[in-house]
């Protein structure tokens, strides 16, 4: 019988880079029970490079959503959470980009990933297959998270060779860092007149850079502070996480995870046999 572990390293990008890139995460997990794990919506684009079998994602929430498999793939910001099935193993690296890197690392806005999960190979070409192929090569966690220094910052070179991709507009920056300062407690309005927009002019300047309204996103903000405090190791009772991340009541943060994840949080606490690795 295979042993059972869980080990978790996490690691910063290179000084360079963290504008774009917020973490690396390489993760060994064995001898769990089979299952699908809800990889929860955030405020990071993810991508993930399999250092063993491809990933089975599934399309959609729902239990009869068409799985595909991945050896590297990326996505944009989720209104949903992405079920990943598992035979009890997974084994590889996870690239956490801010909305506002996708340019830098893609050459293209977060907004035309939003929702999307695409092989890492389609967006960074032959960089991409050269980025999987070094991290499958090395044998160590440190190697393999220099090596993605290495390669992300000449994806970023790449893309700021050219002068065709515009800039994100500096009040569409402020207002992400507004809404996740607040963890999406925060009026959208209020964030618009601080930057001297109307609320229907930065919904929209917002989601063509972003992929989600200014709304949806603090939605996503506020259900990924309840995530947290429900993955933490001694879990808080429902009602306190509810009202630690923002929700009116308990029945609205049951109404959001119901929508976010396809599950209630009891039904959701009880499938995630992966819960205890973090």
């Amino acid at each position: 019988m295979e042993d059972h572990r869980a080990t978790r390293i996490d690691a910063r990008p290179a000084p360079a880079l963290r504008r774009y890139v917020g973490s690396y995460i390489g993760f060994d997990l064995r001898g769990f029970p089979a299952g699908v794990h809800c990889g929860p919506p955030g405020r990071v684009l993810t991508a993930v490079i399999s250092l063993s079998d491809p990933l089975e994602v599934a399309t959609g929430v729902d239990g009869g959503a068409p799985v595909a498999r991945f050896g590297s793939v990326a996505g944009g910001l989720m209104s949903r959470s992405v079920p990943i099935h598992h035979d009890g193993r997974q084994q590889g690296v996870q690239v956490s980009l801010t909305p506002l890197g996708a340019r830098a690392v893609y050459g293209m806005p977060a907004s035309a990933l939003a929702d999307r999960l695409v092989p890492l190979d389609e967006l960074l070409g032959a960089l991409g297959d050269e980025l999987v192929d070094r991290l499958r090569a090395e044998t160590t966690w440190a190697a393999r998270f220099a090596a993605l220094d290495e390669l992300l910052l000449r994806a970023v070179g790449r893309s700021d060779g050219g002068d065709s991709l515009p800039r994100v507009r500096p009040e569409v920056a402020e207002a992400w860092r507004s809404l996740v300062a607040a963890r999406g407690r925060v009026q959208v309005a209020a964030v618009a007149a601080e930057l001297g927009w109307s609320r229907r002019y930065l919904t929209e300047r917002f989601r063509n850079e972003v992929g989600l309204s200014p709304k949806t996103f603090a939605r996503v903000l506020r259900f990924e502070h309840a995530h947290e405090l429900a993955t933490a190791h001694t879990p808080l009772p429902w009602a306190e996480v509810a009202t630690l991340s923002g929700y009116a009541d308990q029945a609205h943060l049951v109404r959001d995870w119901g929508e976010f994840t396809g599950r209630s949080p009891t039904v959701w606490r009880r499938g995630e046999v992966l819960l205890a690795t973090g």
